[in-house]
């Protein structure tokens, strides 16, 4: 007998779930009634700030996937609309605003922008076939499309795609190249997750922000806000401005750069403030003088934290805050290994290249086209960084492995000698390049700002300082006073620039 099939059904399909997104996820944890942002009398809760992303968004549909440059200053504009672009699920492309005429030109052929969004009463120097203007309260923006032709990309768009991509920043770094890291809206879940075991940032958290936002938003500002914390944003960076709106606003993190606990310090009759429980130094190597006289004013130590744009904060010091040089150790989660040139692990007591492993590292770099399967090494993340443990477990940096002057086949850091100089009482800021010597190959040379420029130091005083301090290979041969150092977007001496000619 013949067995009758039943009709054909079709399976129903699984609904696709939308891909996961980084500022979804910020107000699926947050409280509405909370307060997000505080920027002078305006205080901004997490229910209007969502309600500001959500109008946005509405304004950028169509979109989804496509690279948006956003050239915006500091401030509350620049939080709101960034936050937008990610709604909407564009790529934010951060154009520091500092950026040359042709460094924004690098920029846009590097990434192959769809457009560029403007806010914050910035203007968009370059030509765009089209521009339309977007409204959201009194924070107006522009968006400029049809931008000129650029060179073919050197990536393909369904590779970068895969990714579910929520930015691409450029590295400030000293090498001179300027690859774009591309970071998935996972990927930075997972980093500022990771980050937050050290810093432990919660709903009572009121962070003071002073640090430039093109820089260092996503990280630090999607953390203070994925974890319900307060933002306070302080336009002014005089010392005097940020401590009257530590008190004024109760601030419980100080999350800045080394220059701006500098200035904090030498506010006249600073006193300690009872709501401050964390100091977290970054961008730069913390001089010991400006740790010692920040601890000596507010009454809590400075804690030195190693931010890398390809993995996020992995290394922070939370356990030996008598060590003012040391950054500390891994964060949970993160593994750390120093090698010598060979790639074997250093014996111990002995200065190797760092190498990181743990979440949250770049999915990609944009240009040429370069996956994490091809940038890490077995998982490992080779920082460029020259580093020393000691008997305890603290972690020293010596100084990129990149800019090491061989003296006759000794070996030193630039970090270690400027460090040195800002020692000095009459040395405001100082940068120590290699120069070339006949019979060593190189020796150190050194640019000093000095804090006075109508009275600089004497060059011998400077060596006379050196060599009580350092080894005498390390002690410069040549000075040159400038009034300010060639530096990267993020603050970083520049070492690709060329010693000053005098």
């Amino acid at each position: 007998m013949k067995r009758m099939m039943p009709p054909f059904t079709p399976f129903a399909e699984t609904p696709r779930r939308p891909p996961m997104n980084i500022v979804t996820e910020i107000f699926r944890r947050a409280d509405p009634a909370a307060i997000a942002l505080i920027e002078n009398e305006r205080s901004v809760s997490f229910g209007q700030l969502q309600a500001w992303c959500d109008q946005a968004a509405a304004q950028l549909t169509g979109w989804q996937g496509r690279r948006a440059g956003f050239y915006c200053p500091n401030g509350l504009a620049h939080i709101v609309w960034s936050l937008g672009l990610l709604r909407a699920g564009a790529v934010l492309v951060p154009v520091a605003p500092e950026l040359s005429g042709p460094e924004r030109e690098q920029l846009l052929a590097t990434t192959a922008l769809h457009g560029v969004l403007t806010a914050g009463g910035q203007n968009w120097p370059h030509p765009a076939g089209q521009t339309h203007d977007l409204k959201l309260d009194d924070m107006q923006a522009r968006l400029h499309s049809e931008l000129p032709p650029h060179p073919a990309p050197l990536f393909e768009e369904n590779d970068l795609a895969a990714l579910n991509p929520a930015l691409i920043r450029f590295s400030s770094g000293t090498t001179g190249k300027r690859k774009g890291v591309v970071i998935a809206h996972q990927t930075l879940l997972d980093r500022v997750t990771t980050a937050n075991a050290g810093l432990r940032i919660g709903p009572g958290d009121r962070v003071v922000w002073m640090l430039p936002m093109a820089h260092h938003f996503a990280v630090s500002i999607i953390l203070y806000l994925l974890h319900g914390a307060t933002t306070v944003l302080i336009e002014s960076h005089l010392g005097a401005d940020v401590y009257a709106g530590l008190r004024k606003h109760g601030g419980t993190v100080l999350y800045a750069a080394p220059f701006h606990h500098a200035l904090l310090a030498a506010v006249p009759d600073a006193a300690p403030i009872p709501s401050l429980r964390l100091a977290v130094s970054t961008a730069a190597a913390l001089p010991e003088g400006t740790a010692l006289a920040f601890q000596k004013a507010f009454g809590i130590p400075l804690r030195q934290a190693l931010g890398i744009i390809e993995c996020g904060l992995p290394v922070l010091n939370t356990r030996w805050l008598e060590k003012t040089a040391s950054i500390g150790s891994p964060q949970p989660g993160f593994e750390m290994e120093l090698r010598d040139p060979a790639g074997q692990p250093v014996p111990a007591g002995q200065a190797g290249e760092l190498f990181l492993r743990g979440p949250g590292m770049v999915d990609a770099y944009l240009s040429p086209w370069t996956p994490r399967s091809c940038i890490l090494e077995d998982g490992w993340f080779r920082t460029g960084d020259q580093a020393l443990v000691d008997a305890d477990g603290a972690v020293f940096l010596q100084g990129r492995t990149h800019s090491i002057i061989n003296v006759g086949g000794m070996k030193c850091f630039p970090e270690e000698i400027e460090a040195c100089l800002a020692e000095h009482p009459a040395v405001l800021e100082a940068r120590v390049v290699g120069m070339p010597h006949p019979g060593f190959g190189s020796v150190p040379a050194a640019e000093i700002v000095p804090a006075d420029p109508a009275a600089p130091p004497r060059m011998g005083e400077l060596m006379g300082h050196c060599r009580a301090r350092l080894s005498g290979y390390k002690v410069p041969l040549k000075f040159v006073f400038v009034t300010a150092l060639p530096k990267t977007p993020s603050g970083k001496p520049d070492r690709t620039q060329p010693l000053t000619t005098p």
